[in-house]
């Protein structure tokens, strides 16, 4: 493939996706804000580590972003692999790198697409939606959660100029996972959205894993935390539907998994419970034992927010986004101490 790709954004996920890009042949450039991460790959390579594919370690050519203003060369891909909250500053950044008819992918969680075609032009990007799992502690090394077989991404439009990116964005996706063409792309945003509300802010709050909460708490916790995950998505659930987002599958789920159930968000939940396993520190656990900002505000925090506008209360989602902005703050440590904290 005769094309100037970038990978700007290479944590975890970031990582992992521009080794199998690197790994299929194309040649990446990885961009990236943590000095030592890149450093680390520059002085020994990019090491992933997975307990269901073979460990690898590849050279890669990996820059920090003050070296991005010595590229002589405009990219035609950009996979934009950052937390939701760097989308749109970072879409700025890229944007006079980006050839003219190249395109932009906002590979993160939260409702992003819209806000990076708002920056780099609407036929300079596509939607996209991600299951992939993935741990990034020390520099230079990156654990794998979720398998190539168990990673899956969904591309498709929202607007009709974006058609000619379709083929070849999830031609790169292909290589390192499962690909399906969306036809509501914005509404499986949405539904990712879903997921994460129930999972990410709320099993990072509670301090562990799905094994640490869900099993080493005893079973009278565990049907609490379950229930308070299910809540959390069903004010998601419900607030994006007031705003039109229409249930569709994702994540390899069919279209009888989704409609026409009474378990539409057990579905949702075992899933993803079940693609990422027992043992993975989620992005959002893993930025709060860093002390850094995580996306609860822009997931969580957002059907608050839309609720609110709505008259509509949300009380595990809000509570959610509190308990994360305690802990930022130092107020708390994360834990399961955390579910009574929440009124659960």
């Amino acid at each position: 493939m005769d094309k100037n790709i970038a990978v700007l954004g290479t944590g975890a996920n970031g990582s992992v996706i521009s080794s199998d890009l690197i790994g299929a042949g194309l040649d990446i450039t990885m961009i990236d804000m943590w000095a030592e991460h890149v450093e680390a790959m520059r002085a020994n390579g990019l090491t992933i580590t997975s307990n269901k594919d073979d460990d690898i370690n590849i050279p890669v050519n990996a820059y920090h972003l003050s070296d991005v203003c010595t590229f002589r060369e405009k990219f035609d891909v950009v996979l934009l692999v950052s937390k939701a909250y760097d989308a749109g500053w970072l879409a700025k950044f890229i944007e006079p790198h980006l050839a003219e008819d190249g395109v932009v992918v906002g590979i993160q969680n939260a409702m992003t697409a819209e806000n990076i075609a708002e920056v780099v032009g609407v036929e300079r990007t596509v939607g996209h939606v991600v299951e992939l799992a993935s741990q990034l502690f020390d520099p230079g090394v990156v654990h794998r959660s979720t398998s190539k077989n168990h990673t899956w991404h969904g591309v498709g439009t929202f607007d009709p100029s974006q058609e000619r990116h379709v083929e070849l964005i999830t031609e790169l996706c292909r290589h390192n996972g499962q690909v399906e063409v969306i036809d509501d792309i914005l509404s499986a945003k949405w539904m990712k959205l879903i997921v994460n509300a129930m999972v990410m802010g709320s099993m990072a709050v509670l301090g562990g894993t799905p094994e640490q909460v869900l099993q080493q708490n005893g079973p009278e916790f565990a049907a609490r935390a379950r229930k308070w995950f299910l809540q959390a998505g069903e004010e998601a659930l419900a607030v994006g539907q007031t705003l039109d987002y229409k249930v569709v599958p994702v994540f390899g789920l069919k279209p009888e998994d989704v409609t026409n159930t009474n378990s539409l968000l057990e579905t949702l939940l075992d899933k993803i419970l079940a693609d990422i396993g027992p043992g993975p520190v989620n992005t959002s656990l893993q930025d709060l034992m860093k002390g850094r900002q995580c996306e609860t505000s822009l997931i969580q925090g957002l059907v608050a927010e839309e609720c609110g506008k709505m008259g509509r209360p949300a009380p595990v989602c809000e509570g959610i986004t509190e308990l994360t902005r305690r802990i930022h703050a130092g107020e708390l440590e994360p834990g399961p101490a955390n579910l009574e904290l929440a009124g659960w």
